[in-house]
């Protein structure tokens, strides 16, 4: 065992210094060669590195989108997302004749996918995902991938619903209930078939109730009757609503209130 790790840190040694002396070669077509070797190994940062030395000198040559579309490939592997997506894009834009093209513009909206955060984070990466998947789509509409690119978006939408019904619901918490009432309709205009649909109409419905309770005199009789009025919209969509109970209560209190 105690020579075995000696002579491994010498391979690790040797073989360090044959990729420092190629990359130092101007033998492009062996670099060409060992970049899709460690390609092939699964040694993405080695290959990387030369594929990027290639890039400016193949360029131009029938090997240049081989070149590009492996190094956006290597950054993925890597897990460098936004890079990746960065070079498949580019890659898209220069070489759209290429065999390659399809899947470097469907691996551009992938590589957004894996960038879209928790649904509590900023959502940019999700809309722009769903943007690129789509035109995928519409561009390739005979692919083989459209039905992962619809679980794909199918995935994404989801999450920017609960991101809305959180930040919505967020307002609620607070207690500020006007600006909840807003936020909260808002939810339901963007996404009316959210699985928070019930609770959003509910939250909606406290939300004018407890705003009219907390009112001054003058504006308490609108506010009420505003209750009242989205009391009938909850109720007629969900007569048999969890929420019925309380529902009615403060249908009651506000009619009480108003023929008083």
């Amino acid at each position: 065992m105690r020579y075995i790790i000696p002579l491994i840190l010498l391979l690790a040694i040797v073989s360090s210094c044959k990729y420092e002396k190629l990359l130092k070669s101007r033998d492009y077509k062996l670099k060409y060669k060992k970049a899709l070797e460690y390609y092939e190994e699964e040694d993405y940062m080695r290959a990387e590195g030369l594929f990027e030395q290639l890039k400016p000198i193949l360029k131009g040559t029938k090997q240049a989108d081989s070149v590009f579309y492996y190094a956006a490939y290597c950054s993925y592997h890597q897990e460098s997302y936004l890079l990746a997506s960065h070079y498949f894009d580019e890659f898209r834009k220069t070489f759209g004749n290429s065999k390659f093209a399809e899947d470097a513009e469907f691996m551009n909206a992938y590589c957004t996918y894996k960038l879209s955060p928790r649904p509590s984070l900023d959502q940019e990466y999700s809309y722009r995902a769903i943007s690129l998947f789509g035109i995928y789509m519409s561009r390739y509409p005979n692919s083989g991938r459209t039905d992962e690119c619809i679980g794909y978006i199918q995935e994404l939408r989801n999450k920017l619903v609960q991101k809305s019904y959180q930040s919505a619901k967020l307002y609620y918490d607070l207690e500020d209930y006007k600006a909840a009432i807003v936020a909260l309709n808002n939810s339901l205009d963007e996404f009316p078939e959210t699985e928070y649909r019930e609770e959003i109409m509910f939250l909606i419905l406290k939300a004018k109730y407890l705003l009219a309770e907390n009112s001054i005199e003058n504006k308490k009789v609108e506010r009420y009757q505003s209750t009242v009025d989205e009391y009938y919209s909850f109720i007629g969509e969900f007569p048999e609503s969890e929420y019925h109970k309380e529902a009615i209560d403060m249908y009651d209190n506000s009619q009480h209130i108003l023929k008083n």
